[in-house]
């Protein structure tokens, strides 16, 4: 690594200097705020904050635990800002409306969904095609206007789901502001895939996926936008995001493709029928297609503890991504359409193609088990480190990679530290010592503490430490794996409530590593791909038809990197 080390701490990020100065703290997060005067939504938010022990003092704290001292060194490790401290906001930037040919439900009913499973920020993110940007970029922008100024407690993005040419999908979405309609309407119409009819993989194709990337970077600096980001969405469904393709929009604009969901939405798909729709577990069925990329196994079209093979394999392409140093930052999200249990379906007389949305949804009389979906925040949540209530602050924790990501609330909350005499890093950051230094990883860890959407309490039963060199740069493109990356060390929890701390010494550090965790309900697991000296104690394939979501459970976080000088 050493020299060769990008880790964009140092990208200059002066588009953000004309935000306004971030407001007062949401309601739910104020404790001088009774709770007689919050809405429903922000009590909701409240309750899930008092089980990770958030409220207070605990909240503004760099930490998630309170009586966790804040990092001594952390100005020195580029976290220096607002005197390191964070709050730590949960969101999903993946979420379909009526916009969409194949959603259904109003702007303002995802985001109150969403706030009322306890979600700080949302994006709206609606599928890029020749009506979408003909009439539903601009006609979708007041409904999410309108639902910035009804729920103040969130922060509601606009973007949209890019049809990647040569690829799959992505969400890009933009800081709020006056150009976020013009900016995202021309982006679609010149990069979008679907209105371009450039989708088939080509390197021609390819050259534009990237030309799009330049297009926000080239907005963002010309001040028509403050912020733009994406990131790739269900990167191993259907194999058309190749190794080089990936490595190709991260090494393009590392300040714009930031990262990949580490885990895809449609989670309820799994749920067995009558009682669900019996399907794969994030609609991941399918198998190779002519655009696929040949080099990926079988087993990549599906899911693994509903986490994409990417990222679940121990060892794997996201592994050979951090082993050449390169940031790129996983996420959760719901991919809502349709969801699970509702009780309202698009009216009869919907005309999309003419009004470019579905009429409002309308009760139907009776729950829709066929869904594949969850409202956000209900199953999925991504968890990110910000240095303050703003657009611009969540942005900037993205881009940072501190983000952790759990689903169905199996555990509250998550801080990891790596630290070294008195300096120390969270996630995504980059912990610089001298040569054979000490080094040790501290994680505090809040429990469930109370009952999930699905209305039981999980049990943390494990959590895995993960640990892979940095090795510089790789010479094949398409490299897809990182031996020298394994499971190192695995705590048993077997708790459900209060709080837990785990240490691990990394001993005298001579060479660039980092270290990332994951952590699961124990329920389901078996030897990863790359066998048990590598991982012993992996997630499980998810079985076409039967992978009820609920019992199967886990957390992942980005990783930290210890670099030795």
């Amino acid at each position: 690594m050493g020299t060769g080390h990008h880790h964009d701490h140092s990208h200059p990020h002066h588009h953000h200097g004309g935000e306004a100065a971030p407001g007062p703290l949401p309601a739910a997060m104020d404790p001088s705020v009774p709770d007689g005067e919050l809405t429903p939504e922000q009590l909701s938010r409240r309750g899930i904050l008092r089980r990770a022990g958030l409220l207070g003092a605990g909240i503004a704290g760099a930490n998630v635990l309170p009586g966790v001292a804040a990092p001594a060194a952390a100005a020195a490790s580029g976290e220096g800002r607002s005197n390191g401290k964070l709050l730590w906001l949960a969101g999903d930037h993946h979420i379909h409306t009526q916009y969409s040919s194949d959603g259904m439900y109003r702007v303002a009913d995802q985001v109150r969904n969403g706030a009322r499973h306890g979600l700080d920020w949302m994006v709206i993110t609606d599928h890029g095609n020749a009506n979408h940007v003909r009439i539903g970029v601009e006609k979708v922008n007041p409904d999410i206007r309108r639902a910035r100024a009804e729920f103040s407690d969130s922060l509601v993005f606009q973007g949209l789901e890019w049809n990647i040419p040569g690829a799959e999908h992505g969400t890009v979405f933009v800081h709020p502001g006056a150009g976020e309609v013009s900016v995202l309407k021309q982006f679609e119409a010149d990069y979008d895939g679907g209105v371009t009819g450039t989708s088939g993989s080509s390197p021609q194709n390819e050259a534009l996926a990237i030309a799009g990337l330049d297009f926000l970077a080239r907005q963002v600096r010309r001040r028509k936008i403050k912020d733009a980001l994406m990131l790739a969405n269900h990167p191993a469904r259907r194999g058309v995001d190749s190794p080089h393709e990936i490595r190709g929009w991260r090494d393009a604009q590392p300040a714009i493709a930031i990262g990949m969901e580490g885990a895809p939405g449609h989670q309820a798909a799994g749920i067995p029928a009558p009682h669900g729709p019996g399907s794969a577990r994030g609609y991941y069925g399918g198998a190779p297609g002519a655009d696929s990329w040949p080099g990926y196994p079988a087993e990549s079209y599906r899911t693994w503890g509903g986490f994409d093979w990417m990222t679940a394999t121990v060892g794997g392409l996201w592994d050979s991504l951090l082993a050449e140093g390169k940031p790129w930052w996983i996420t959760a999200n719901s991919d809502s359409h349709v969801n699970w249990g509702d009780l309202s379906r698009r009216p009869a007389d919907t005309d999309f193609n003419t009004n470019g949305h579905h009429g409002d949804p309308v009760y139907s009389g009776g729950p829709n088990l066929t869904a594949g979906d969850f409202w956000p925040g209900q199953y999925s949540r991504t968890h990110v480190g910000a240095r303050n209530f703003s657009y611009a602050a969540v942005m900037e924790g993205l881009r940072e990679g501190r983000v952790w990501v759990d689903h169905g609330g199996l555990i509250s909350g998550l801080d990891a530290r790596l630290r070294s005499g008195g300096k120390s890093v969270t996630l995504g950051g980059m912990l610089q010592v001298r040569r054979g230094a000490r080094v040790e990883l501290v994680v505090d860890i809040a429990l469930a503490n109370g009952a999930n959407w699905a209305q039981f309490t999980p049990v943390l039963a494990r959590v895995d430490v993960i640990r892979g060199a940095v090795t510089g740069p790789a010479s094949d493109p398409d490299t897809l794996s990182a031996p020298n990356t394994r499971v190192v060390e695995s705590f048993e929890v077997g708790r459900s409530t209060g709080s837990v701390r785990l240490t691990y010494d990394l001993g005298r550090v001579s060479s660039p590593l980092y270290v990332r965790l994951r952590g699961t309900d124990g329920n389901r697991s078996q030897p990863g791909l790359g066998g048990p000296e590598v991982d012993p104690h992996g997630p499980a394939l998810d079985v076409v038809g039967d992978a009820d979501p609920w019992l199967d459970l886990w957390f992942y976080s980005n990783p930290m990197w210890v670099i030795p000088t």
